[in-house]
């Protein structure tokens, strides 16, 4: 199967795979098809491109070995996982598919965990954080959410999610919250980096207060993470406005 029939039959799966396109130098307009599941290359750019594609969360202009090369990411839209049916769940859910994501909403409690409650949800699954995680397997183009402001779910929770390449970890609750999980994330074994990845509290400083407020302030972060940005002020930002691409 040459190249533009894998790009062909890639429209009609969900398979992740990322496209460069060299933009100058001798090789402008060679391309490479970088298969994520099958470790697989189709295309005649630089063969070195493939290690770059798992870090390809968005389309746009990457530099390699002082070449500018357009990404192109294929698959499926990025995920939301939110642990904890509350309202701010919905909230999340109802803002993150208006992005175009997958939500997904994670709660042990089967009378919280129901179509009423999260009718934004996509999926709803009752299990324990950990259990579902595992099943759900987040990776690179999902971001996960810990609303549940209870230990013996918030850790479980946080432990499952630091384990995966999640591009975004994120947990509500105030500073004391915060500092009660770090430590039992500690002494839960997990080191210093790996807890570094979670915000909290969640979200960007926005005065929110309303948990429609607070999914904009969430998901604002995560965007922000998502695209490399820190979520400041335009007016105050080094770079161009928009993403280049």
């Amino acid at each position: 199967m040459n190249l533009t029939e894998r790009l062909l039959a890639l429209a009609h799966t969900d398979e992740r795979a990322v496209l460069f396109t060299v933009l100058e130098g001798a090789c402008a307009g060679a391309k490479l098809l970088v298969l994520l599941e099958r470790d697989e290359t189709i295309g005649e750019a630089p063969a070195s491109l493939a290690g770059l594609a798992s870090g390809i969360r968005r389309n746009g202009i990457v530099e390699h070995e002082g070449v500018r090369v357009f990404a192109e990411l294929y698959g499926p839209p990025p995920r939301l996982v939110v642990v904890g049916a509350v309202d701010t769940a919905e909230a999340l859910c109802a803002a993150a598919k208006r992005l175009g994501w997958h939500t997904i909403c994670v709660d042990a409690r089967a009378r919280f965990a129901t179509p009423e409650r999260v009718p934004s949800a996509d999926e709803l699954v009752v299990e324990w954080p950990d259990v579902a995680l595992e099943r759900l397997r987040p990776d690179h183009g999902t971001a996960i959410v810990v609303l549940t402001h209870d230990l013996k779910f918030d850790v479980p929770a946080l432990e499952a999610a630091l384990r995966t390449d999640a591009f975004y970890v994120g947990a509500i609750g105030s500073r004391r919250t915060q500092a009660a999980r770090q430590e039992a994330l500690v002494a839960a074994g997990l080191d210093e980096e790996s807890i570094a990845r979670v915000h909290g509290p969640a979200g960007l400083d926005i005065g929110a207060d309303t948990p429609a407020e607070t999914a904009v302030s969430i998901l604002s972060e995560a965007l922000a993470c998502r695209a490399d940005r820190n979520g400041g002020r335009l007016e105050e930002a080094p770079h161009r406005i928009h993403v280049e691409n």
